[in-house]
């Protein structure tokens, strides 16, 4: 149970740092072919831009996760403690309807391109559409199909072969990073309720450094 919820929270940092090293590695080798070899990796930039959008995605719910999204906190450090975390309990609440719209959207955008169905509804799901158009076949521009994924072209398009990978990889993370974002979200809802913090935004990064940049010009005085 114990290593299940260590994976669960550190599922962004995981992979920020594995998309991190992947678009500096892809980069690096362009650079080579291109200044080296006079060629360049076709399909380089647009894995980049898709890894970049990983990147941002997931770095959301990483930031709930670590209160690092900025805040204005000017009213609720003067109000009294209970008052503060009842405040809190009101923006955790807008955050979460939030995520829940944003993640019914992305489910709903994404679903088609996997040959799944959306749901229904405007705003909140009311059952899964019974007509919908299979999407599976839905290719990117440039990134070739890997051998090792040639299960999916049974699973996604009635055994045809992809050129390129499919639409759904990349637009996996429409889906992935709003539910992450949700459940960051409820996770802050739950330790806002239980006493444990009393705001959703705890990140003073600036005034840290602006403290320690004046502390260490006093030690040097």
């Amino acid at each position: 149970m114990d290593h299940s919820k260590s994976f669960i929270d550190r599922i962004e940092e995981t992979l920020i740092a594995g998309i991190l090293g992947t678009m500096a590695l892809i980069t690096f080798a362009n650079v080579v072919a291109r200044y080296g070899f006079n060629n360049n990796i076709l399909w380089a930039l647009e894995l980049t831009v898709f890894l970049f959008g990983w990147l941002v995605l997931l770095g959301a719910s990483y930031a709930v996760k670590k209160g690092s999204h900025l805040g204005v906190d000017i009213i609720i450090n003067i109000l009294a403690p209970e008052a503060r975390r009842i405040l809190g309990l009101v923006a955790v609440s807008i955050c979460i309807a939030f995520s829940f719209l944003m993640l019914k959207g992305a489910w709903d955008y994404w679903a088609n391109f996997a040959n799944l169905p959306g749901t229904e509804g405007r705003w909140f799901p009311l059952g899964f559409e019974e007509k919908y158009r299979d999407k599976g076949w839905y290719e990117v521009n440039d990134i070739p199909h890997p051998a090792l994924l040639g299960w999916m072209e049974t699973v996604f398009n009635e055994g045809e072969e992809y050129e390129k990978i499919p639409r759904l990889l990349p637009y996996f993370v429409l889906p992935l990073s709003m539910a992450l974002m949700l459940f960051r979200f409820l996770q802050a809802g739950w330790a806002l309720w239980t006493g444990k913090i009393d705001r959703v935004v705890a990140s003073h990064e600036v005034e840290d450094e602006i403290q320690e940049a004046q502390e260490q010009l006093r030690e040097k005085n």
